[in-house]
């Protein structure tokens, strides 16, 4: 496997920083430490040179909040300098990652995502009789911080960005050596990296033709079910031996039952919304009417808001034209 070099010199040029300030920035050029990042801009640029290139800069400055979407998480957000740094980092280690992932993986890539990841999966449920279904327990909590470096060190040979890349992950829970923070650019791609190699098992070593992985969730499709539960356990083998990961209670069913998969259920026929994602919807739903009704939010915010949770159930063509009008044809309630 051949290893990427010389990315470091590039990370640190000032048209590079440049780049990563604008991504950094984007969306959030209201902020007070944007603006004042931004009007000093240059020097700001030139100081964050200067500490990546020496080694210096101070790492592991951020704040935390929790959010429940639906289940309670624990955001951490890295300060907006740290931000830039991992802007200019992925910069360069993106392109190298995406190169290096198989197709059947669909998160944090250009022209994949959520609605491609329930296509292709929609397409194995057509070709194929049975499906396992595989979750990792805590995925981010239970990223090897060696074990992630060790890895990286297969991809890259260049000594400073290994450096760099190193300090970023022990930036968090370093004492521990386990985790990486939901809320950072770095760790959206270091996770689906660290799953890589696990895709490359499955498709190189196990040879299943059938396979979708997006994240940590992740489905495999056969004809003999049998072959599958053999299947289930050099997984969770791989899983725990090489990648250090525990996998909840697997879920092995006929494709015609469905598979819950990205808020949607698939089915050898259709696609429509999982059980869970409706009461979201519902729940979202109640709410903005509630908030409109108590002028909290106006008519026109209460239209926009609407439109983004029906893009998200339409998704991936998801049959949910009925179940969208019965909700909206509700008479009111009085509470949320």
């Amino acid at each position: 496997m051949r290893r990427t070099a010389n990315l470091f010199e590039q990370i640190c040029s000032m048209e590079n920083l440049r780049a990563a300030f604008q991504k950094a920035a984007q969306g959030k050029r209201d902020q007070q430490v944007v603006r004042e990042f931004g009007q000093t801009l240059e020097c700001r640029l030139s100081e964050l040179l200067l500490t990546i290139g020496n080694g210096s800069i101070a790492l592991g400055r951020f704040h935390q909040f929790v959010i429940r979407d639906p289940k309670e998480r624990v955001i951490t957000a890295p300060c907006f300098e740290e931000r830039v740094l991992h802007h200019a980092v992925m910069n360069l280690c993106e392109p190298v990652f995406d190169r290096w992932l198989i197709d059947d993986t669909f998160a944090c890539r250009k022209g994949k995502g959520r609605e491609a990841a329930v296509l292709r999966a929609a397409s194995y449920s057509k070709r194929f009789s049975w499906f396992l279904k595989l979750d990792i327990r805590k995925y981010f909590d239970s990223v090897s911080h060696h074990a992630l470096q060790n890895l990286l060190r297969r991809r890259f040979k260049d000594d400073q960005l290994l450096e760099l890349l190193n300090r970023i992950i022990h930036s968090f829970r370093g004492a521990i050596g386990v985790g990486l923070p939901i809320g950072s650019l770095t760790s959206q791609h270091f996770a689906n990296f660290y799953l890589g190699w696990f895709d490359r098992f499955v498709k190189e070593s196990l040879r299943v033709r059938g396979y979708v992985r997006y994240m940590d969730d992740m489905v495999l499709w056969h004809d003999d079910p049998t072959a599958l539960k053999r299947i289930r356990s050099q997984c969770e083998e791989f899983l725990n031996k090489t990648l250090s990961l525990k996998v909840k209670p697997m879920i092995l069913q006929r494709t015609s039952v469905g598979v819950d998969f990205l808020g949607c259920r698939i089915w050898p026929t259709h696609v429509g919304l999982s059980r869970r994602s409706k009461r979201r919807w519902r729940r979202r739903v109640s709410v903005l009417q509630q908030a409109q009704r108590l002028h909290r939010i106006s008519e026109l915010d209460l239209q926009t808001r609407l439109e983004a949770a029906t893009a998200f159930a339409k998704g991936a063509g998801a049959n949910s034209w009925r179940f969208r009008q019965a909700m909206l044809q509700r008479p009111p309630v009085d509470g949320p």
